[in-house]
Order: C-alpha cells, then structure tokens, then sequence
C-alpha cells in the first residue's frame, strides 16, 4: 500500500465543526495527516471526526472557544505533550458579524469579532510557534475573503479583521522564513456554500455555489505543492 503524501504529519484546524474547516481537515487526513480538529461544538467534531474514521484516517477533537485566551494555551501544552512538531495549522474559525455600516458597528460585537478574527489566530501562532518550528516543512493557513482587499459598503467590521489577519500571518511568514521551514500562505476560499455565505446572503441559491470540499481540497494541494511562502490564492 503505497504511503500518502502527509503521512506523519500533524495538522491543527480551527473552525473544523462543519464548512470549510470539516472539509479541509477531511482532506489533510485523506491525505495521511493526523488531524486535530477544534470547535466551540463538540457534537459537529465528533461527526467530522467519524467521518474521517470511516474513511481510514486519524483525528483528535480538542473542543474549545477561541475567545477564551487561555484554552488556546491548554490545547497548545496538550498538544506538545504528545507531539513534538505542528506540521499544519489552518486558522479557518471566523466570525461574520452584523453587516453594518461603519459608524453603526455595535462596539461589543465587534470586539468579540475581532478577538475570534485576529487575536486568537495571534494567539494560536504564539502558542505553536515553537512546535512550528520544530517541523521540518511546516505551513500557517489563514483564510481569508475578497473584501480584505476589496472593501465593500457594510462589510467594513469583517474586512478589517480579515485584512488585518493577512498582515498578521504575511509579517509572521516573513519573520521565520530564513530562520525555519515555516512558510504562511493566504487563501481566499471565493463564493462558497456555508453557513456564513447563507447568513450574509439570504436570498442566494445555494445550489450555485461550490462544495466546502472544493476548497478543502484546493488547501491541501497547497500544502501539498511547493509554493513560496506569503502567497495568496483564491478558489474557484
């Protein structure tokens, strides 16, 4: 049986419930990762994680709230208590919002968007930074949308932490490109059919937009390619 190409890998993904996350840690596990799967909720973990079981690859569901500073450093001590390299980590968990315009942003809403958008994807890059560096191929995935560069009337509180999480992980990918084998990229998953996409656009016809498992597939070919470090793709 020939060996897959992630064999003995170990990926972290956030946001892996459902959407986006299930799929892309459903595809690194095809691809012979082991699988950390993260989520505010246990019961949709548990059904990624027996799909992947069925499929014959291996996850770990670790339920926690990104909001909460301190689980990120639990799961990170967990973690390197068992491994001693993070090969993959997709910073996928987001949160939409209310589409605002800019002086209507409710102030406490958005401190909570920005503290799940950008202050837990630092936080986890803090956490595993060393377990990152201790592989010897290691890839930070963040994802991103189209109006981080394009802003868009409404969109301003989830485009700025959106842009401001591609500054964060591009600063962080140039910061250790010449002192370890972590490369980041950015990846815009495009029009997709989630939760979030229905949440933001009621009155779309789900059935025009592509599969989560589109995108799943098209991170783990990125990893899987050799590809400098501080690219963006877009999906689709």
């Amino acid at each position: 049986m020939p060996t897959l190409p992630l064999s003995g890998k170990l990926a972290l993904v956030t946001g892996a419930s459902r959407g986006i996350g299930a799929a892309t840690a459903e595809a690194l596990a095809a691809a012979g990762a082991h699988v950390i799967l993260t989520a505010r909720t246990s019961g949709g973990l548990e059904e990624v994680e027996e799909r992947i079981h069925k499929g014959g690859g291996h996850a770990t569901i670790a339920p926690l709230d990104l909001i909460d500073g301190e689980s990120i450093g639990r799961l990170a001590q967990a973690i390197s208590g068992r491994w001693q390299a993070l090969d993959i980590l997709v910073l996928n968990a987001a949160t939409l919002g209310s589409l605002a315009s800019v002086p209507a942003i409710d102030a406490k809403e958005f401190a909570r968007l920005l503290t799940l958008n950008i202050a837990a994807p630092q936080a986890l890059i803090a956490a595993f930074d060393a377990m990152l560096r201790a592989s010897g191929d290691a890839r930070v995935i963040a994802l991103t949308s189209s109006v981080a560069a394009q802003p868009r009337a409404y969109w301003g509180a989830y485009g700025a932490s959106k842009a401001a999480l591609e500054t964060l992980v591009n600063a962080y990918g140039e910061e250790v490109k010449n002192i370890s084998a972590i490369r980041t990229h950015i990846v815009d998953p495009g029009a997709t059919r989630t939760a979030m996409r229905a949440r933001a656009f009621p009155g779309e016809d789900p059935s025009t937009l592509k599969e989560p498992a589109v995108v799943g597939q098209a991170i783990a070919d990125l990893i899987l390619s050799d590809t400098a470090s501080g690219t963006r793709k877009r999906v689709g």
